[in-house]
C-alpha cells in the first residue's frame, strides 16, 4: 500500500547562503496584519499585506543549511490567513470524518492528512464560503481523510493536482500556502532566526515540541502567536505547503517551487514543502527542537503520506 510504505519516506532538509543587501527602495517600516473576519468553518482570518522580505537563511545564522538559500522575494498581493492550523472539528464539519490520532479536544489540529486531503479540504472550505475552487482534483480517487483509517479506500491524486488558474496566487478559492507565502506569514516583519527574535530559550513560549508537548499535539492558540496574530506558526503540526520541494526558483515575484520526482525502491515520490515544525520535533537527526521551527527551515515529504506530526492551514488571495 502507498501509504503505508511512505512510512520510510525521507524527511529531508534545506538552508542558507551569504547574507543578501539591503534591498534597493526597502523602507525597512515593518507591515502589519489586520483582522479579517471569519472564514465557513470558524477560523479567524488575517489579511496579511503584500511586501518584500528576505526568504531563506544568511551565512550566520544558527543551524542554517546550504539549500536555504537567502535571497529576496516580493509578493505582489495580499492574502488571508488562518490564524490557527485547520482544527479536528473544522475538518469533521467539510470532511465528515476524524483522521486524527490524537482524538479527545477537537480543538486540536488535524493530522494523519495528506497533501491530497488537504487541498481536498481547500476546496469544500472554497465551496462552503461562496468562492470558486483553486484545485482541479478529477483525477484522484478514495475517501479524503480515510488513508490510515481505511486502507481499502486510501486516497489518492496520483501527482496530478491541478489549479484552476495560472498559478496559486491567480486563485481566488482557499488553498495551501505557497513556501514564501508561509514563510513571509511566520516572520511577520521579522529577520531573526525565529519570529520571536534570536533567544531559541524563548521557543516554549511559542510552540508546542518534544520538550514541553508530552508526546501528543495541543489545542491551537494555546501558546504565544506572532506579531500578525498568527498561531502555532511554530510547533504542534508542521504545515503543509503548496510548492514541490527544491532548489529555490530563480523568480523573486510570487515565486512558486518546481521540484523533482525521485525514483525510489518504493516508486516515483514528488516531495511537498511542509514547515514550521511539530509536537516530535527533538534530536531526530542529532539536532533539537529549535532547528525544526526556525523561520527558514525547509522540510519535506511525499504527497501522499499521513502521520500524527502534519496538519495545514490554508490562505487565499485577495481580490
Amino acid at each position: 500500500m502507498r501509504a503505508m510504505s511512505l512510512a520510510l519516506v525521507l524527511i529531508a532538509v534545506v538552508s542558507a547562503q551569504p547574507a543578501v543587501a539591503k534591498r534597493s527602495g526597502a523602507t525597512g517600516k515593518r507591515p502589519n496584519a489586520s483582522p479579517a473576519g471569519v472564514d465557513a468553518s470558524g477560523n479567524a482570518l488575517r489579511r496579511v499585506p503584500h511586501g518584500s522580505f528576505l526568504m531563506g537563511a544568511s551565512m550566520g545564522e544558527p543551524y542554517r543549511h546550504e539549500k536555504e538559500s537567502q535571497h529576496w522575494v516580493t509578493l505582489t498581493h495580499d492574502f488571508l490567513v488562518q490564524t490557527t492550523e485547520v482544527t479536528q472539528y473544522q475538518w469533521e464539519v467539510q470532511m465528515g470524518n476524524n483522521p486524527s490520532r490524537f482524538e479527545g479536544d477537537k480543538n486540536r489540529p488535524v493530522e494523519k492528512v495528506s497533501w491530497y486531503d488537504a487541498v481536498t479540504y481547500a476546496n469544500a472550505l472554497s465551496v462552503a464560503d461562496g468562492l470558486p475552487k483553486a484545485y482541479d482534483l478529477s483525477s484522484c480517487s478514495g475517501a479524503p481523510g480515510m488513508g490510515n483509517i481505511d486502507f481499502a479506500h486510501i486516497y489518492d491524486c496520483f501527482d496530478k493536482v491541478t489549479l484552476t488558474a495560472s498559478t496559486p496566487y491567480a486563485t481566488i478559492g482557499w488553498r495551501l500556502p505557497t513556501e514564501a507565502e508561509w514563510e513571509y506569514a511566520y516572520r511577520a516583519g521579522s529577520s531573526t532566526p525565529w519570529f520571536f527574535g534570536s533567544d531559541r530559550n524563548l521557543l516554549e513560549a511559542y510552540a508546542w515540541v518534544a520538550s514541553n508537548a508530552d508526546k501528543t499535539t495541543h489545542p491551537v492558540g494555546e501558546k504565544k502567536p506572532n506579531a500578525w496574530g498568527l498561531y502555532d506558526m511554530a510547533g504542534n503540526v508542521y504545515e503543509w505547503c503548496w510548492d514541490n520541494y527544491g532548489p529555490y526558483p530563480d523568480v523573486v515575484n510570487d515565486p512558486v517551487g518546481s521540484g523533482w520526482i525521485d525514483n525510489t525502491m518504493l516508486g516515483p515520490m514528488r516531495y511537498r514543502v511542509m514547515r514550521g515544525g511539530s509536537y516530535a520535533s527533538s534530536a531526530v537527526d542529532g539536532s533539537i527542537a529549535e532547528v525544526f521551527c526556525r523561520a527558514a527551515r525547509r522540510d519535506m515529504t511525499d504527497a501522499g503520506l499521513c502521520t500524527s506530526s502534519i496538519g495545514f492551514r490554508l490562505v487565499r488571495t485577495v481580490r
